[in-house]
């Protein structure tokens, strides 16, 4: 018994240092000069090196115990540590109608984002809600605490991820340019609530920002963050709809119940944490960076689990709901910063 449990350890462990490589490389590809100027994240590099090991290279059947146990476990606790990233103060700073023009961009973005892909473009419910959500909330994360929520296959997530790359990626360079062309006319406040309300990933809405101003940067950051926050109430609301969607597959006789998933629970405590400011600032900065390995080495094991021959049988609808979100977004926080 003792042997079976060491040999079922030893193949977690091999199937962790798998992915650990792929997070290692990840972080050199990252770190040369020209990647730097992209602000292409660590993230994005592991799922594509994922994706690329794991449908080209075989290896050992002992090794998918870690790095499922890395796809899985290792994501929630970093969506957990991500709640350091910001405080309630940091929240309170940037005011109300911030706070308001975030909840309406999520919320509509979500549900504009689930209608068009389900009875326009004719997608599942999973990938209607993983390219809505990577859209609305903050990217990547949002699409692996989603992914995590619906149980989906790895392959969506990946196909959502890569949208929200290429849609981010462009917003970052986009929106700076028509911002010094005079276009929107907005003040550096402005800007920074336009782009952290607007662009996808995190690092990408702090570039967009920095290259208006610091001031837009670190209001771009701070708005950001608090999309990130709205990422809690979307899974409770996922989860009940998830489990409502089983029981009535399973029989209306079931009983029901509400999941609500621990991890986003976590996450709100550490934000709670990280407000008491009890935790000395270079502590967080060592959990930042652990959270990033950790969620380096999650997507890494995504890609690996994600199966190309799937992928091509998804067809450009997914690229066409993600355009249509791109759109939407930049549209309406223009629209909703320049009303309130």
């Amino acid at each position: 018994m003792i042997s079976h449990t060491q040999s079922l350890h030893s193949q977690k462990i091999s199937g962790l240092v798998c992915v650990s490589v792929l997070a290692w490389l990840s972080y050199m590809v990252t770190s040369l000069p020209v990647m730097a100027e992209t602000g292409i994240s660590s993230l994005v590099i592991a799922i594509v090196l994922g994706i690329l090991f794991g449908n080209t290279l075989p290896y050992p059947a002992s090794w998918t115990a870690g790095i499922q146990f890395a796809a899985k476990r290792l994501l929630r606790i970093a969506i957990i540590l991500y709640g350091f990233r910001v405080s309630f103060q940091q929240i309170a700073s940037v005011g109300v109608q911030a706070l308001a023009v975030d909840i309406l961009i999520v919320s509509l973005t979500l549900t504009a984002g689930y209608y068009i892909g389900r009875k326009v473009l004719r997608l599942d419910r999973d990938m209607s809600l993983l390219i809505s959500a990577g859209s609305a909330i903050c990217g990547a994360a949002a699409v692996l605490a989603v992914e995590d929520v619906l149980k989906s296959e790895p392959y969506k997530a990946a196909v959502a991820i890569g949208t929200v790359v290429l849609f981010g990626t462009a917003s970052m360079f986009l929106y700076p340019l028509i911002q010094h062309a005079g276009l929107f006319g907005f003040n550096d406040t402005q800007f920074g609530v336009f782009a952290g309300a607007s662009v996808h990933e995190v690092a990408q809405a702090l570039v967009a920002g920095a290259n208006v101003s610091p001031e837009a940067g670190k209001i771009a950051v701070i708005v950001k963050m608090m999309r990130v926050l709205l990422l809690v109430p979307v899974l409770i609301i996922l989860s009940f709809i998830s489990n409502q969607s089983s029981v009535s597959t399973l029989g209306s006789n079931k009983l029901f119940k509400v999941t609500i998933p621990w991890f986003a629970l976590g996450f709100v405590a550490m934000i709670g944490l990280n407000s008491t400011r009890i935790v000395p600032s270079s502590w967080v900065d060592i959990i930042n960076q652990t959270d990033i390995i950790l969620l380096t080495m999650a997507m890494g094991a995504i890609g690996i689990e994600t199966k190309l021959s799937k992928m091509k049988n998804v067809g450009l609808q997914p690229l066409y709901l993600a355009v249509m979100l791109f759109v939407w977004l930049l549209f309406s926080a223009f629209l909703m910063i320049r009303f309130f």
